[in-house]
């Protein structure tokens, strides 16, 4: 939490500051375009990382490079420094967050009883995304006075989360004895392939992601159609935000979804809608409005497919099959971030942000036919296990699959 608080933070000021220079949506989209690169070609390799060392070491390895980098674009701010050092310092950040994910996510089964994992994903979702809450909208302030200082706080919430994650104690995990070949390093992608539920769960976030993003374009928004400062630019981006956390407290204190997947196209379809009207919008209120509904239909998602895919996941393949899902939720992010600047630089912000959320529709609709099974996925406290496929790792933990 305290990590992700900081990263928020971060990227706030990051993309206000580069905006403020530049004036060009592009420009704001290479951010995004920057950190897809260390997914696309680390990731894979991190999961196979995140099985064979303590994901503990791991974790804070990427977390003591991330705190460099957001010093080093400290430096930068305060020295106005040239712009392509600074994408180079959150590339380096990317790097350390690329191998920090697959080792956190599959570290997080090795701390809580297998029975209570779902109910430990909502809280961790909870958690999440009230981090995501609580560093823009501080950040929106703290930039108004001093964007260096936003750099700053993130090295140093980065180095108190260091501190906490040595902390953890759990249940070792035997490292993988599998050898370090290509084979094994695809694992966890045919993994992923052979179950058609995972496949859909994680293809529907990528591409709505996709679509559906309008985070980059924030300070647009918030300068040029809103006129509402930095300040109110924190508050725009913690309202998604804010929406999960709501959503995310409702899921904690309620039975477990009886039509899980029934609820996640639905979330996702108006998750669409909601950008859609964000774009639309020239009230900040409503923008506010939309804004929180995207994040509170965002953690259906969410709560969906982590629980899937980490349930499912057998310990010795954990960290592989975790680079999976982070690839395809990393990949999504940033890509979003390069689609939104270039559209924008293209069509405006405007046109940018309602052909994403008309993206993200068509993507639900898509998925609805192309994977049926989705759908028809019930309770996820009723999954029924299922046997490894034929040249997998043998489970050590209980697998949950949907029929």
């Amino acid at each position: 939490m305290i990590g992700i608080i900081g990263f928020q933070a971060m990227m706030v000021a990051l993309r206000y500051e580069i905006y403020e220079r530049t004036n060009d949506p592009l420009a704001l989209g290479y951010v995004g375009l920057v950190q897809t690169i260390p997914v696309l070609l680390l990731t894979l390799p991190a999961g196979q990382v995140a099985d064979w060392f303590d994901r503990k070491f791991v974790i804070c390895g990427g977390l003591v490079v991330g705190a460099v980098a957001s010093a080093g674009l400290c430096v930068l701010s305060i020295m106005h420094g040239p712009l392509w050092m600074m994408y180079v310092c959150i590339g380096v950040r990317s790097v350390a967050g690329t191998f920090n994910q697959p080792a956190r996510q599959a570290l997080m089964p090795q701390t809580v009883p297998l029975e209570n994992f779902p109910n430990a994903i909502t809280w961790n979702s909870s958690t999440f995304q009230l981090a995501l809450a609580i560093g823009p909208a501080a950040d929106g302030m703290i930039i108004a006075e001093n964007i260096p200082a936003a750099y700053a706080v993130d090295a140093f919430c980065l180095m108190l989360s260091f501190v906490a994650i040595a902390m953890i104690s759990r249940q070792p995990a035997p490292p993988s004895r599998e050898p370090a070949t290509l084979e094994s390093l695809g694992a966890g992608v045919r993994f992923v392939v052979s179950r058609k539920v995972i496949l859909a769960a994680l293809t529907l976030d990528l591409m709505a992601t996709l679509f559906g993003g309008a985070n980059t374009l924030l300070p647009i928004f918030a300068k040029d159609i809103l006129k509402v400062g930095p300040t109110g630019l924190g508050w725009l981006a913690a309202a998604p935000a804010v929406g999960s956390v709501v959503m995310a407290l409702i899921l904690a204190h309620s039975p477990p979804l009886k039509h899980a997947g029934r609820s996640l196209l639905f979330a996702v379809f108006a998750f669409g809608a909601a950008t859609v009207a964000f774009g639309f919008s020239t009230s900040y209120p409503l923008s506010l409005v939309a804004l929180f509904l995207t994040g509170a239909f965002d953690n259906i998602s969410v709560v969906v497919r982590h629980t899937i895919v980490q349930m499912l996941a057998p310990d010795a393949m954990r960290g592989r099959i975790s680079a999976v899902n982070s690839m395809f939720i990393g990949a999504s992010n940033r890509l979003s971030d390069f689609e939104s600047g270039l559209t924008a630089k293209l069509w405006g912000p405007v046109g940018s942000v309602v052909f994403g959320g008309i993206g993200a529709i068509a993507v639900v609709i898509g998925a609805a036919f192309v994977w049926p099974e989705l759908g028809k996925v019930g309770s996820l406290s009723e999954l029924k296990s299922e046997p490894m496929e034929s040249g997998e790792p043998a489970a050590t933990d209980q697998t949950l699959a949907s029929k």
